[in-house]
């Protein structure tokens, strides 16, 4: 499943019943949307129950790659369907989710910590040719093990990982993985 939802990357429009008021412009990975789609129900019905049950009003997304995907969706959804949350998110080898309209939105609404690991070849991917964006917010390990912050989304610095990994045959699985 995981990946042929990778691989279906045409940019799609979200679902308004699920993102009400969001701009018409925005456009996301359609196989990130259609899985989004398929859970979000469940998620907003998991979030509103440890909301009540804890009196809480902060809420962390987490996931890895597809998961960083989904729990970029999910920052974008849950505050459009639940008053007054507070929204963190931390993604971790996260593909590109959307277009420059998605990453403007996420970059003046969402709170975002996206990690990439050295030659991880999954955060560049799907291609900028096909129209696809980062948010900012990204944090590279590299290979001495030291974090930098990379300003921007995209940021071609040789030490962040757009500018690190050029292409798909420079990357490393091993690197995605945590290996």
């Amino acid at each position: 499943m995981p990946l042929l939802t990778d691989a279906d990357f045409i940019l799609d429009e979200l679902d308004p019943r699920l993102f009400p008021g969001l701009p018409e412009d925005i456009k996301v990975h359609n196989g990130f949307g259609e899985a989004h789609a398929e859970t979000a129900a469940d998620v907003l019905a998991a979030v509103r129950k440890a909301i009540s049950q804890s009196g809480l009003n902060q809420v962390t997304v987490v996931g890895h790659s597809l998961g960083g995907a989904l729990a970029l969706l999910d920052a974008v959804f849950l505050p459009l369907n639940i008053p007054n949350i507070q929204i963190r998110t931390v993604t971790y080898g996260m593909p590109r989710v959307g277009n420059k309209a998605f990453t403007t939105y996420v970059d003046q609404n969402v709170p975002i910590d996206r990690i990439t690991n050295q030659d991880d070849f999954v955060p560049i991917l799907p291609g900028r040719f096909l129209g696809f964006r980062h948010s900012q917010g990204e944090k590279h390990i590299q290979a001495d093990l030291s974090w930098l912050v990379c300003p921007g989304g995209d940021n071609t610095d040789k030490r962040c990982s757009v500018g690190d990994v050029k292409n798909i045959f420079q990357g490393s699985l091993g690197d995605h993985s945590g290996a």
